[in-house]
């Protein structure tokens, strides 16, 4: 079966050419197309897609501004484990940063050539964290700031997973995609989509992000410890 997107913009010619793209590899299905947050949720709902290709700055159906970060939030309440990449014109750090504290799960920008958009794309489709090019040293020097910030969230018990859920999370946190993992520990894929659910929501997470932070730092501290 192939992998399935949503794309999330309020410009119809840009939703078409981005699943016109799309449509050049046979294992990518683009399932639906929404021009605001209250479709995209509706849509993800009803679909469940792999993958949701999301703008930052978009129009309510009532025509007024959006922001894309809202909807982002709205996606990542009704399900912490949906997979949303934006894709937005924006390279302004702050507007990264805020978009992976909001439980992004990646950022790319819309003047990527386009078998380069695809590339990325498909990486995300396996669980991959996927950043342009442009913004890669931005997030590398934010992040030792980001960690410190989850680490002085409330503390998460990582006794309330299970071994398997913590198996899973040692994966996510040495950066490996969903297929990796299915590898690693011999399960189904889908089977480790439903670990990573079920670890993010009870540690509080918004996404594979913050627990790889989180236990990227977790473990740099046991090993200080011992």
């Amino acid at each position: 079966m192939p992998s399935t997107v949503l794309i999330v913009d309020d410009h119809p010619l840009f939703r078409r050419g981005v699943a016109q793209l799309l449509a050049m590899d046979p294992e990518i299905e683009v399932i639906g197309e929404a021009a605001h947050g209250a479709a995209a949720v509706e849509l993800a709902r009803a679909k469940e897609p792999d993958l949701i290709l999301l703008d930052l700055n978009l129009k309510s159906a009532a025509g007024s501004a959006e922001i894309g970060i809202d909807v982002l939030t709205a996606l990542k309440d009704d399900d912490p484990a949906r997979r949303v990449v934006m894709l937005t014109v924006s390279d302004a750090p702050d507007d990264l940063m805020h978009a992976i504290r909001a439980g992004a799960d990646g950022y790319l920008l819309k003047d990527m050539e386009p078998e380069d958009l695809l590339a990325r794309v498909r990486e995300a489709l396996t669980g991959t964290t996927v950043i342009s090019d442009a913004l890669a040293g931005r997030l590398a020097a934010a992040l030792p700031a980001e960690a410190q910030d989850i680490g002085r969230k409330a503390e998460r018990d990582l006794s309330s997973l299970t071994d398997r859920e913590q198996a899973v999370l040692r994966c996510v946190a040495e950066g490996q995609s969903n297929k990796l993992t299915a590898r690693t520990l011999n399960i189904t894929e889908g089977t480790v989509k439903v670990h990573v659910k079920h670890l993010l929501k009870k540690l509080g997470f918004r996404s594979r992000v913050e627990a790889a932070v989180w236990a990227t730092q977790l473990g740099r501290r046991d090993a200080g410890q011992r």
